[in-house]
């Protein structure tokens, strides 16, 4: 029998909807409302993650009936009360009042190898925040939601994780690119894993409904659970508080702009109280490095959550949250002092981090000139970002300029386009690079291998998650194991993998599920 060792802590300390009929509707002076997931009809485990099941030392239960009743939200746990949270946001910089988990069902939380989980259905049916959406998730963000969750803790990215994949049994009819072709898809569950999934917008809308009682009960339940380092009393616990949240929400984006992940959609709501990046819709992987590109075709005329953009997005959520936490602090000072410092910091952090990824040491003004260089140099031809700075590490001291740009040449979409002007600036940029790197006290080889550790080879690109969904729509989940086993290891050479380290194909570069994405799931 699967024992899970419950530890519910949210729906204990603070405040439920007294109102248990699953209907639409707006709830106040609640953080919650209880709610019990809509039983599939036919449900099918498809893939589990090994690893996150061994966290939460379910391994030994993965493949009996009662962790696919229990994950597919076909039966409740015993002695479990699921729920759905009540929160608020600003969507595409727009207060939107009250938002919550529309289909996101929180089974319970659980304590496990000393830590606390909670258990997260994404799919399993409304709730009263579904609004007029039906609270199902499709097969194919089912699959990009799973896979991306897993690949971002492997890259070293704070992340939710995802422990399963269920097929429902069910068909969800979908609307893909909002342009008015519905059509029946595969219903699928993903189970989401994380400490808390509390969200900027849970503070939002008691801040809105001035429930400062609420309020104040919210913040005090996540300090005492998750910061309990955090001693001080009065306005100086919240605003240690804040601090943490603008901490680690920089430290989390500082990983998105190392990687090249963009987001798609980050709007408060879908900002986590942890620094956690969560909620993985129209996500997306630069190809060629562009800063204003978005892959949220929601976003596609403002590109307000472009890869550029998203430094400056965190900043301004954070000062969203500043206000809904500002009636517990009553002084702005301290809150306008920590904002200012997140670019300060951000500005210090991110050299620190580019200079890492091409091999500097030195942190001066002629670093900070080459990054500068760099980034331009990476825009005057379509240039993949991910395997230029894979193919940057094996370029040694000893090499010219010109032989340092044959060895990132693979990186380049258009071969063609590299003459004249884009020629003479890489080779001006290799010029100085090489300056410095004979600069360095590490040998080469010593120096590649630090690179290796921040410059990925593989990542979960989009027509590599589109690949793995038409597989899984003709029945074959070969695909999605074969990329969970590659992106386990993204920073390993893994040459049995080597197809994965490639430009996006030129089919992909136009193709629904390629390259831009709906929210539509």
């Amino acid at each position: 029998m699967m024992k899970l060792n419950i530890k519910d802590t949210f729906n204990k300390e603070l405040p439920a909807d007294p109102n248990k009929n699953n209907t639409p509707r707006k709830v106040f002076e609640a953080c919650y409302s209880f709610v019990t997931p809509r039983i599939p009809s036919n449900p099918k485990m498809i893939h589990i993650a090994g690893e996150v099941a061994e966290v939460l030392d379910l391994e030994r239960d993965t493949h009996s009936e009662e962790f696919l009743h229990t994950f597919s939200g076909k039966t409740v746990y015993p002695k479990t009360n699921p729920y759905a949270m009540c929160y608020g946001g600003h969507q595409f910089g727009h207060w939107a009042g009250q938002l919550g988990d529309g289909r996101a069902i929180n089974l319970g939380e659980i304590r496990s190898n000393g830590q606390q989980w909670a258990l997260q259905l994404k799919g399993a049916g409304a709730t009263p925040y579904s609004r007029t959406a039906d609270g199902f998730a499709v097969l194919r963000s089912s699959i990009r939601e799973h896979l991306c969750s897993e690949a971002m803790h492997y890259l070293g990215v704070p992340t939710t994780r995802s422990l399963s994949l269920a097929l429902t049994g069910d068909e969800v009819l979908r609307d893909m690119l909002y342009d008015g072709n519905q059509a029946y898809e595969k219903g699928a569950v993903v189970c989401r894993v994380a400490p808390s999934f509390v969200r900027f917008g849970n503070f939002q809308i008691l801040a809105a409904r001035k429930d400062h009682k609420n309020l104040k009960n919210l913040a005090d339940y996540t300090i005492r659970n998750f910061h309990k380092d955090i001693q001080s009393e009065g306005k100086e616990k919240y605003i240690a508080f804040f601090q943490k949240i603008v901490n680690a929400s920089l430290e989390m984006v500082l990983h998105w702009q190392r990687i090249g992940f963009v987001h798609g959609v980050m709007n408060t709501d879908n900002m986590s109280i942890l620094g956690l990046t969560i909620d993985y819709g129209p996500y997306g992987w630069l190809e060629g490095y562009d800063p204003n590109w978005t892959p949220n075709t929601t976003d596609s005329r403002n590109h307000r959550y472009a890869y550029g953009n998203q430094p400056g997005i965190t900043l301004w959520n954070l000062v969203q949250l500043a206000n809904a936490l500002y009636p517990l602090i009553e002084d702005a000072k301290p809150l306008e002092d920590i904002l200012e410092n997140y670019q300060k910091s951000f500005d210090l952090k991110y050299v620190e981090m580019m200079s890492k990824k091409i091999g500097l040491t030195e942190k001066n003004a002629e670093v900070e000139e080459l990054i500068e260089d760099l980034e331009k140099n990476l825009q005057l031809t379509e240039t993949d970002m991910t395997i230029f700075f894979r193919e940057l590490p094996r370029i040694q001291k000893k090499n010219t300029a010109q032989e340092a740009f044959q060895k990132i040449h693979k990186s380049f979409y258009k071969p063609l386009e590299l003459a004249g002007a884009t020629t003479d600036a890489w080779n001006v940029w290799f010029t100085k690079y090489i300056e410095l790197l004979q600069k360095e006290e590490d040998r080469d080889e010593t120096r590649k291998f630090k690179m290796y550790e921040v410059n990925p080879k593989f990542v979960l690109r989009n027509y590599m998650a589109q690949l793995a969904i038409n597989a899984a729509d003709k029945g074959d989940y070969s695909v999605i194991e074969e990329l969970y086993e590659v992106l386990k290891r993204p920073y390993n050479e893994q040459p049995e993998y080597e197809k994965w380290y490639a430009k996006r194909p030129e089919w992909a570069r136009n193709k629904v599920g390629c390259s831009m994405l709906s929210c539509s799931s």
